[in-house]
């Protein structure tokens, strides 16, 4: 029975090292996702504060996009987020993987 109850932490551990509630998460309503917003969210799906599902509808992600965020994280930590550094980080993977 317990296998189908809906357990979640009240609280998880943010990207910067902080306690991250439902309450800390970015609005829905954000339009700007800067690097902190992108890695709390990344964070609150691992620690299992919201589901993929949740994210998904509640910021109007794709699947492809948030994907996109968790790889960039677990690649590189918050660093990888920055837009102005996506291919900087890509081509030292890339290259990491060769070798």
């Amino acid at each position: 029975m317990i296998e189908n109850q809906d357990i979640r932490p009240a609280q998880v551990i943010g990207p910067l090292g902080e306690p991250l509630t439902l309450d800390d998460l970015p609005s829905p309503k954000t339009k700007r996702w800067v690097v902190r917003r992108k890695a709390e969210v990344v964070a609150a799906v691992n620690g299992g504060l919201l589901t993929i599902d949740e994210v998904l509808e509640r910021y109007s992600l794709s699947l492809e996009e948030f994907a996109s965020w968790q790889r960039a994280v677990d690649r590189s930590g918050m660093q990888g987020l920055r837009v102005t550094r996506i291919q900087h980080y890509r081509d030292l993977y890339e290259r990491q993987l060769k070798y």
